[in-house]
């Protein structure tokens, strides 16, 4: 999903129109997110039944500069933020699983909280310190999402109502850079249901 070289093949969304270019860089085949507006970057192209992976580290955290997410299963239109669901990025907490702007899953539902509450990660976090590489890994088969944390299993939810869409990344006030970020499709013995859609 990201060519080492530019963004070719995304796009991006960001609050109040700030210019994506002041926020996002490629700089020596890795992207660098300086965190200083919200917003994301997505893919131009439609997804299901795919595990993506994103190694990524945080180059400093302070206190509400430490946050950002992988957005999967991604609804259009683009607004921050867009239905989809986010494995957390926030240092500390990476492998809760949010479902954002109306999407749901089984878990959520039981724990009868807002959307602003994640499903937890289970157990402990399983991060490298900050300035070291974490390998981020979501899992999205049908309707079930995993999270997988430097290879811990440490999340997953059921029954979520999206189960395609864009794949993306946060940017929301955290200073961090990303060296890989890469798609794989999981073959089921239906090849309709492991597809990649181009959408408008």
């Amino acid at each position: 999903l990201f060519n080492g070289t530019n963004f070719d093949g995304l796009t991006f969304c960001m609050r109040n129109d700030a210019d994506p270019m002041q926020v996002w860089e490629v700089t020596n085949g890795v992207i660098h997110c300086n965190g200083s507006a919200i917003g994301y970057f997505r893919t131009k192209q439609s997804y299901s039944n795919y595990v993506v992976t994103v190694e990524w580290r945080f180059r400093k955290v302070t206190p509400k500069a430490n946050n950002t997410g992988v957005l999967v299963h991604m609804q259009l239109p683009d607004k921050v933020w867009p239905m989809c669901v986010q494995n957390q990025g926030k240092s500390g907490r990476q492998g809760d699983l949010f479902v954002m702007a109306g999407a749901e899953c089984k878990e959520h539902l039981a724990l009868g909280k807002d959307a602003n509450t994640p499903v937890p990660l289970r157990g402990v976090s399983n991060e490298n310190p900050v300035g070291q590489w974490d390998t981020n890994v979501t899992v999205c088969a049908g309707n079930d999402v995993k999270a997988i944390i430097n290879g811990k299993l440490l999340n997953e939810i059921t029954e979520c109502t999206v189960s395609f869409g864009f794949v993306g990344i946060q940017s929301e006030g955290a200073d961090f850079e990303i060296r890989k970020m890469f798609l794989e499709p999981i073959i089921t013995a239906d090849p309709y249901t492991s597809v990649l859609m181009v959408l408008p």
